[in-house]
């Protein structure tokens, strides 16, 4: 289940197909997990035909100005900064991807990527606004992307 939730595809696969090939259990413990036992190319298929229907979606920080940020779900950083244009109707200054487990304070909370994605439903999505100096992150709330 750590696998699946966050979202590591080689390691879930890899579990699925020694699963698969009764070469574990649901009741073993990890420590009984050889991954020697699996069929490297077999996994490797799986993983590019993405058997388990994994849809990697990560954060990147796009440059409005010298001091202003906005943050985006997307799949990837292309599709990022095409949404970004989409949007704002100019190209970025940059784009870099963030770490989904990039914690910071949303009012009294402290609050990850990872877990603010679970409160999005359709991508790409403006996940909020971060200017430079001020400490200051605004959070995007709208009917289209988020379900929270």
């Amino acid at each position: 289940m750590d696998s699946i939730c966050s979202e590591e595809s080689s390691l879930a696969h890899y579990i699925h197909h020694l699963l698969a090939e009764q070469k574990i259990s649901l009741e073993d413990d990890i420590s009984k997990i050889d991954f020697e036992q699996a069929d490297h190319e077999k996994v490797a298929e799986m993983i590019e035909n993405n058997v388990l229907g994994f849809n990697k979606i990560g954060i990147y920080s796009l440059k409005m100005n010298e001091n202003d940020f906005v943050f985006i779900f997307a799949s990837n950083e292309q599709q990022a900064i095409q949404y970004y244009f989409e949007v704002y109707h100019h190209p970025p200054l940059n784009c870099h991807e963030y770490s989904l487990d990039f914690e910071f304070v949303r009012g009294k909370d402290v609050v990850s990527f990872r877990e603010m994605r679970k409160e999005f439903t359709y991508f790409p999505a403006i996940v909020g606004y971060f200017t430079r100096g001020s400490e200051k992150y605004d959070v995007n709330y709208n009917a289209v992307s988020c379900c929270g």
